[in-house]
């Protein structure tokens, strides 16, 4: 793999890990697992592990009923990515999206689909899901290349890009929040952990509550901040300071969400081999 362009892993990897990812990442909704496999899922947004057999089934009706519009792979054709769609991101077993389902948008040109069963829709939902996994579970680069020596960078490269380019030293400090870091933890685990620090809350199946603090601003101008109640696709709600409850369609608004790792997941798509691997050499030297 040439180290100038962004790491990637291959594809027949990716689906291989999105099908395993149960196992590997030892994550389960209702707590199974933990360790650097549940921060990774935390940090990005996902949920319980999708069930292939299941996904399978959903993936024919999908085929038959969405497809044309949203893509094979539900990454959008005429029709919006799903990928992203935050009623699939926070959707569990289908009791999101079901109702999009079965009501349908037509105002967006999305015909109702009264006639699914609720055991379709389900199915068509863990398809999705397996959709998002298979878009995010690069987190698992660590944990399937675990036995292979990771520690090949140059420090004093990583030392610079930290300093530098990275921008990591204007939250983080080598005599700070990272000193020792590199004899707390194992190389493979070091790299994870400040590739996807953390966890992220909030992924589908309702962990992590609520989104938290939002500010709203309204098409007036005016701006309200509080309490996130509910957000999804198509509507917001919050509760201000004074306890006061407020519900707006989606696309009147705009939402402004604080996020401590933003900066994290902005540099995903930036990074080329050789940061990665120059980052992780410096901060084994951490000791």
């Amino acid at each position: 793999m040439a180290r100038s362009t962004p790491i990637r892993i291959a594809a027949g990897v990716l689906i291989s890990a999105a099908l395993l990812v149960s196992t590997v990442a030892g994550q389960g909704r209702g707590g199974r697992g933990g360790g650097a496999g549940e921060s990774t899922r935390e940090f990005l947004g996902l949920g319980r592990a999708p069930d292939p057999a299941v996904a399978v089934r959903g993936e024919k009706l999908y085929a038959s009923t969405c497809a044309f519009c949203h893509g094979p792979d539900a990454r959008g054709a005429e029709g919006p990515s799903l990928v992203r769609s935050e009623v699939v991101l926070h959707d569990d077993k289908g009791e999101l999206i079901g109702p999009v389902l079965l009501k349908g948008r037509p105002d967006a040109g999305m015909p109702p689909m009264p006639s699914l069963t609720p055991e379709q829709i389900a199915e068509i939902a863990e398809f999705l899901h397996l959709q998002v996994e298979k878009a995010a579970n690069r987190g698992l680069y660590g944990t399937i290349f675990s036995d292979r020596n990771i520690v090949t960078g140059d420090p004093k490269a990583g030392e610079a890009y930290f300093n530098g380019a990275g921008g990591c030293k204007n939250c983080h400090s080598a005599t700070g929040d990272l000193a020792h870091v590199g004899a707390r933890y194992q190389a493979v685990n070091l790299q994870n952990r400040w590739l996807w620090p953390g966890g992220g809350g909030g992924g589908r199946g309702g962990r992590g509550g609520p989104p938290g603090t939002a500010t709203i601003t309204l098409p007036s101008g005016e701006k309200v901040t509080g309490t996130i109640k509910r957000l999804d696709d198509f509507d917001v709600s919050m509760y201000d300071a004074s306890g006061t409850y407020h519900s707006w369609p989606r696309d009147r608004v705009k939402v402004e969400m604080p996020d401590p790792l933003a900066a994290h997941r902005e540099l995903l798509g930036k990074y080329t081999d050789a940061d990665v691997h120059n980052v992780t050499a410096y901060l084994v030297t951490l000791k």
